[in-house]
């Protein structure tokens, strides 16, 4: 029985990502059948191809690797995702690890961190490259002991608006996408922030990106 594990590899930085591949073909249990350039390639890949593992950039066009993530393990729950990023803040850790990924991993680390990744994924195991690993835990720590962190029950609606207020629509904006009234968007405004505590449209925002409604 062939146990070789076989990726795809998406990155829009042509460099990185030929280098990348070139490292992995010297793995032999490991083989690259697929590159993309961006989200949406990658998603087409996936589905034509239903790779074991991708090992996906989470900044890039057209659709960024967290997008493409939710919807690769909506659709295609069997194939097991590893991010890589330049980015160390722990939004984008928590955002990426809500999709269901196996990994994340800086884009300094070295090849045999991602290669253990990749092994690793296919165990059921996830994998941090271990400053993203202090950073998830005193990210918990902080929640635990900031109450005012943890999320709150928004209605659909509510999530739908906030989603929609940090985006930067204006409140006409999303009276007119959600087909409902400025007087009930402001209404829902209004009880978002009664229910967050948080009284600025910047708070927020950031509030919308630690829950996952928004990747902006």
């Amino acid at each position: 029985m062939d146990n070789t594990i076989r990726v795809v590899i998406a990155d829009d930085h042509k460099v990185f990502l030929e280098g990348l591949c070139s490292l992995v073909k010297d793995e032999e249990d490991i083989e690259v059948i697929g590159k993309a350039a961006n989200g949406v390639e990658l998603l087409e890949l996936v589905e034509e191809l239903r790779p074991d593992v991708v090992i996906s950039d989470i900044s890039m066009p057209d659709m960024n690797g967290i997008t493409a993530a939710q919807k690769i393990t909506q659709e295609f729950p069997d194939t097991r995702i590893i991010a890589l990023s330049m980015h160390k803040d722990t939004q984008f850790v928590r955002e990426i690890l809500k999709t269901n990924a196996y990994g994340f991993l800086l884009k300094d680390c070295c090849f045999d961190e991602l290669a253990h990744a990749v092994r690793s994924a296919m165990n059921g195991e996830i994998c941090l490259s271990q400053p993203l690993r202090d950073s998830v835990v005193l990210d918990y720590i902080g929640t635990l002991r900031n109450p005012q962190d943890e999320e709150v029950a928004l209605s659909a609606r509510e999530s739908e608006v906030l989603k929609l207020i940090a985006e930067g629509l204006s409140t006409k904006e999303v009276a007119e996408q959600l087909c409902i009234s400025v007087k009930t968007v402001e209404t829902h405004r209004r009880q978002i922030m009664q229910k967050t505590k948080y009284t600025s449209v910047a708070e927020l925002t950031k509030y919308a990106i630690r829950c996952g409604l928004t990747t902006v």
